[in-house]
């Protein structure tokens, strides 16, 4: 059986008992990053063969994660951080467990983009998650375009070198929506920052981002009132 598991994103303490047990037993763990995993592993003193599995290799992996599966072995597929599956390749070997009709489930646990939406303070009744952005700006307008009427909160991923461009597209297709900022979550420094976009844009140029961030903006006409 294909376990999916998800691990902390941040603080270890985040991990569930059926995430420690499943990993425990286990005949191999899929990794992102095996070094990571590695780490986690060790923490909790859970000695595991591992092999990789990422954007680069997948294709290869995926075939010898099958070829296990379909011996009988179970594999536990985890990501870097959260839940595996999603902005990470383990949607794809999902999808061939699933049409080979081998067995698969989930061990539920943290997700950023949950927790940022949550911490978010806007309207929750109602998401789309949108991943990472293209890197490009004019794909990345396009790409932001698509949503530019939706009712919807919105929820992105971004790394800290794209934070500024993204944002200053965002303002320029959205125009001056309430947005959060989430980084480092569960994690030391935490910090989730609230206000418009040209705010969060401005606060950038004095406070260089870091870390790994959530985008949460508010859908076209579901601005906080003040």
């Amino acid at each position: 059986m294909l376990y999916l598991v998800a691990t902390p994103i941040g603080n270890l303490d985040d991990i569930s008992l059926r995430a420690l047990e499943t990993l425990r037993q286990v005949d191999i763990v899929a990794s992102e990053d095996t070094r990571k995993t590695g780490r986690l592993l060790k923490h909790f003193d859970i000695q595991k063969s591992q092999i990789p599995f990422h954007e680069h290799n997948k294709e290869r992996a995926a075939g010898k994660i099958m070829a296990l599966l379909e011996q009988g072995k179970s594999v536990a597929l985890v990501t870097d951080a959260g839940t595996p599956g999603i902005s990470d390749p383990g949607f794809s070997l999902l999808r061939r467990v699933i049409k080979a009709d081998l067995e698969v489930t989930m061990i539920p646990g943290p997700a950023a983009l949950v927790m940022a939406l949550v911490l978010s303070g806007l309207p929750l009744h109602s998401f789309t998650f949108r991943g990472f952005p293209p890197r490009k700006s004019g794909r990345r307008r396009r790409f932001l375009e698509v949503d530019k009427d939706s009712p919807h909160t919105l929820i992105f991923y971004e790394s800290p070198y794209r934070l500024p461009a993204f944002l200053q597209d965002a303002l320029s297709v959205y125009g001056n929506r309430d947005a959060v900022l989430a980084r480092e979550l569960t994690k030391l420094h935490e910090e989730v920052q609230r206000g418009k976009l040209s705010a969060l844009l401005a606060d950038l140029q004095v406070r260089p981002p870091r870390g790994e961030y959530v985008v949460v903006i508010s859908g076209a006409g579901e601005q906080v009132r003040k």
